[in-house]
């Protein structure tokens, strides 16, 4: 199966790679000028040939307009901000899975320290996604925003907004439904779902109360409690699959 690499823009039938990247290429994966790859511009997929490939530089020409491979249903990750290797696999799995944004948040509960050193990390997080759709094929990088504070992924006011029609609160304490008999019985592929998953710890009264108010379900994954990473990807799991036989 040929590889995938996104690139900034195609233009005019020619698309190119620099820097760091083009040095990747040429010396560890060792492109050389006739080769196929598929790239992406972020809106379509084409198959491409190298046309020339130096240390600093590889162009790439078009042949053919590929298929999109579309998920089933567009999916927006709130999480929490953990320990950031726990983190960083979130974003690589989220991002295999399809995920259209990923938007950290500060929790009461987030780790001190996390908050601030969040700010830092954005570029790798992004790294990381970009990393993760080549590797799994995805046409689309996904969207992955700065840290906030957990007030500005639900309130309803003029600061950031998650307007997705399904939103769904993971929560380990008892009284949520299973998420899968919480989703709706009729979907469309127009349909974008919002999962929002805690911190270690979980939920304080306030928040749970704030972002049930904002209208956002309680839902449960099941009797066991699952780290925060895991109940994210096995959420976003159950929503796909949900909407993929619908």
């Amino acid at each position: 199966m040929r590889r995938r690499f996104f690139v900034e823009q195609v233009r005019n039938g020619h698309a190119e790679i620099s820097g760091d990247d083009a040095r990747h290429l040429t010396r560890v994966l060792r492109v050389e000028p006739g080769q196929r790859y598929e790239i992406s511009d972020n809106c379509h997929a084409y198959l491409a040939e190298v046309e020339t490939a130096h240390k600093e530089r590889v162009v790439f020409r078009t042949l053919d307009k590929l298929e999109t491979a579309e998920p089933p249903v567009r999916t927006i990750l709130c999480a929490a901000v953990i320990k950031f290797d726990h983190f960083e696999w979130l974003i690589e799995k989220a991002t295999e899975l399809g995920v259209a944004e990923i938007v950290p948040v500060i929790a009461d509960r987030t780790e001190r320290g996390l908050d601030k050193a969040a700010e830092k990390r954005l570029e790798r997080w992004r790294r990381i996604a970009l990393e993760a759709s080549q590797q799994s094929r995805r046409t689309y990088l996904p969207l992955v925003h700065e840290a906030r504070p957990l007030g500005e992924a639900y309130l309803m006011d003029d600061a950031y907004v998650i307007k997705a029609n399904h939103r769904f609160a993971l929560d380990e304490d008892p009284g949520g439904a299973a998420l899968v008999a919480a989703l709706p019985a009729q979907r469309s592929p127009s349909d974008e779902v919002a999962i929002l998953v805690g911190p270690e710890g979980g939920w304080t009264p306030g928040e749970r109360e704030g972002f049930q108010k904002a209208g956002w379900t309680r839902v449960t994954m099941g009797p066991l409690i699952l780290r925060a990473e895991t109940a994210a990807i096995a959420a976003l799991s159950v929503i796909d699959n949900a909407w993929l036989v619908h």
